[in-house]
């Protein structure tokens, strides 16, 4: 049986097993047992991070020039978009089961375990794909796997960590995601091809044991199962009516475009730097504007989630770092050089470091109920996984008609200014 919290604990400021002590917010957060568990949540998260995203920056466009010479815009942006889509479905029902799930490790943690073993397969089976085909059924079962895991772990914060220091705690876990797309780059450029499958999979393996391990000699519960988990309410639960929730719709639809304007920005690097810029080394240049990224997103993450932490300020930081970025993707559009795109590269990791950790923290705040926070995280992961669709069908006509990446990223620039003005409009948290 899970052990559940006490009958008299906040729901949204606990939630750790019967007899252990609980992070509420008076008594604060980041106690050594909350640090060990943070530690082990950002590895996972981490690992998670490179699986889904190695195959995505080099692996994947790589393989399908390979498979596809004469079509590998169009065949990459069909396998990225149906993946997405797999992905978009997936992560708010995975959360909705793991909401109803009742084990003796929790309810997040068979979920966390099981996408995490079907992800180690499809990324071994995906080195060895031969043909477009299979490559877009083996990305979908990936995507499908890892985002099951995904959307459990993302419910862990809401879970166990209290308000007020979820911005610290979103700091990490943005550093943490950061670090495991930059390894990304690196080890699919120290492995080419099926090696880099490989890498990418024993790397995952590696980093979500330690979670695994720890949540099951913790014995950490959160809370009870959700009720009501008949057929019409499980899919009732789907819908989030945005007259009685207007902050979390408003939340959904900035994250949506502010992450479209990043995916915008991203789909095409690789070939953007090998056709437009003519960079000799293409998949070296993309190691190498992930680590200035990395650098400029450790200087920012942290402390931007603290910083909002301690103002109580989340909104502004937001607004902000979208404006940051938009910047950053009308100044390649302007002037489309490599010192420039350094550069910029730079700019957008300051940009991200304070999006990623702070509107994490916000989104959690706005949740519509404490027993359906895998699916509502879930239900908000949408907004990520939904431009990964719309960004290569909207992105192949502009790149392939001639319009160019200019327009491609001035695009990017004018959507990311558009979430901006969306996340403006949340009236419940500062």
């Amino acid at each position: 049986m899970v052990h559940y919290i006490r009958d008299d604990v906040s729901m949204s400021d606990c939630g750790v097993g019967r007899g252990m002590k609980v992070p509420t917010s008076e008594q604060g957060f980041f106690g050594r047992q909350d640090r060990c568990w943070l530690l082990t949540f950002c590895l996972a998260w981490s690992g998670t991070a490179t699986a889904l995203f190695g195959p995505i920056q080099i692996l994947l466009p790589n393989q399908l020039e390979h498979l596809a010479p004469g079509n590998k815009e169009g065949a990459l942006a069909w396998v990225l978009s149906v993946g997405a889509l797999i992905s978009m479905f997936v992560n708010p029902i995975a959360g909705a089961f793991s909401d109803r799930t009742v084990s003796r490790s929790g309810p997040r943690l068979p979920w966390i375990t099981g996408g995490t073993l079907l992800g180690l397969a499809g990324l071994v089976a995906l080195g060895l794909a031969r043909d477009v085909v299979q490559v877009a059924v083996l990305w979908c079962a990936v995507q499908a796997a890892l985002n099951a895991s995904w959307s459990a772990l993302s419910a862990l914060v809401p879970d166990r960590v209290p308000d007020r220091k979820r911005g610290a705690v979103a700091g990490y876990i943005g550093l943490s995601q950061v670090v495991g797309i930059a390894f990304a780059a690196l080890l699919a450029t120290i492995f080419p091809g099926v090696f880099g499958y490989f890498a990418c999979a024993a790397f995952l393996a590696i980093l979500v044991t330690p979670l695994l391990l720890a949540d099951r000699r913790l014995k950490l519960g959160y809370g009870p199962a959700r009720r009501g988990s008949d057929l019409r309410s499980f899919v009732a639960g789907f819908w989030i009516d945005p007259r009685r929730f207007p902050d979390f719709s408003w939340a959904w639809l900035a994250r949506l475009l502010i992450n479209l304007s990043n995916a915008l920005a991203l789909t095409y690097t690789l070939y953007f730097l090998r056709d437009e810029l003519h960079v000799v080394n293409a998949e070296k240049g993309v190691l190498l504007l992930g680590s200035v990224n990395l650098a400029a997103v450790v200087l920012s993450v942290v402390l931007a989630g603290y910083a909002s932490d301690k103002l109580g300020r989340r909104k502004v930081f937001v607004v902000a770092s979208s404006l940051v970025m938009a910047a950053a993707s009308a100044m390649i559009a302007i002037r489309p050089t490599w010192p420039v795109v350094v550069a910029c590269a730079f700019a957008l990791g300051i940009g991200f470091g304070i999006y990623t950790s702070v509107d994490f923290a916000l989104i959690t705040q706005v949740l519509p109920a404490s027993d359906s926070r895998g699916q509502s995280m879930g239900t908000l992961n949408i907004a990520s996984s939904l431009p990964q669709v719309l960004a290569p069908a909207i992105a192949a006509p502009i790149v392939t008609a001639g319009s160019g990446y200019p327009m491609l990223y001035g695009l990017s620039s004018i959507v990311a200014v558009s979430g901006a003005i969306l996340v403006a409009q949340i009236a419940s948290v500062r």
